[in-house]
């Protein structure tokens, strides 16, 4: 049992972290926060609109203060964006706070999920497919470092991958406030 007071995915776009999580913050009783949707109703901007006036380095910037913020609460099930594991001191608040599960998904599988999807950035830059093997390259590493637990999204739907997961999560996951680390700052 690894005890901690959040749940926290990681993983890339299209791996299930908000449809997945979702489901799983209603089976164990967490608060259910998806961290691109909080900074955009932080900022009062969407993400393509921080993207164009302050870049990705502005993104990033704002990302990281409100994962550090939600992550001071307890009882939160965290869907962080793909990227979020990009900074090492996300990973290290991550890990110090939260139960971290990498869902994992494949390109192909990627590239159909997010067939549709006109409002990511990153997906922007030419070639779905070499966007995400990149970022895949850069990224699952980070993704491994930080997860007690990878879970592969590919073969369900979400339904059927939040009930296999849950299962998983009851053997391996207890939340447990007062055995969780302080944040990486000493708060």
């Amino acid at each position: 049992m690894n005890p901690a007071p959040n749940l926290v995915l990681v993983g890339p776009m299209g791996a299930g972290k908000s449809s997945i999580g979702r489901r799983l913050a209603g089976r164990f009783g967490l608060r259910f926060v998806d961290l691109d949707h909080e900074v955009e109703q932080r900022t009062g901007a969407t993400i393509p609109t921080i993207f164009a006036c302050e870049g990705e380095p502005g993104f990033r910037a704002r990302e990281r203060a409100v994962l550090h913020d939600l992550l001071q609460d307890e009882g939160l099930l965290l869907s962080s964006g793909g990227g979020a594991v990009l900074d090492a001191d996300n990973r290290r608040t991550m890990a110090a706070r939260g139960f971290v599960v990498h869902l994992h998904v494949g390109v192909e599988h990627q590239l159909a999920r997010l067939a549709r999807d006109r409002s990511r950035p990153l997906l922007a830059r030419g070639d779905r497919a070499e966007v995400l093997r990149a970022l895949a390259v850069a990224r699952d590493p980070l993704y491994a470092e930080v997860a007690d637990l990878r879970f592969d999204t590919e073969t369900c739907a979400a339904a059927a991958a939040t009930a296999r997961l849950g299962r998983l999560l009851a053997r391996h996951w207890r939340r447990d406030a007062a055995d969780a680390d302080p944040l990486p700052d000493g708060t």
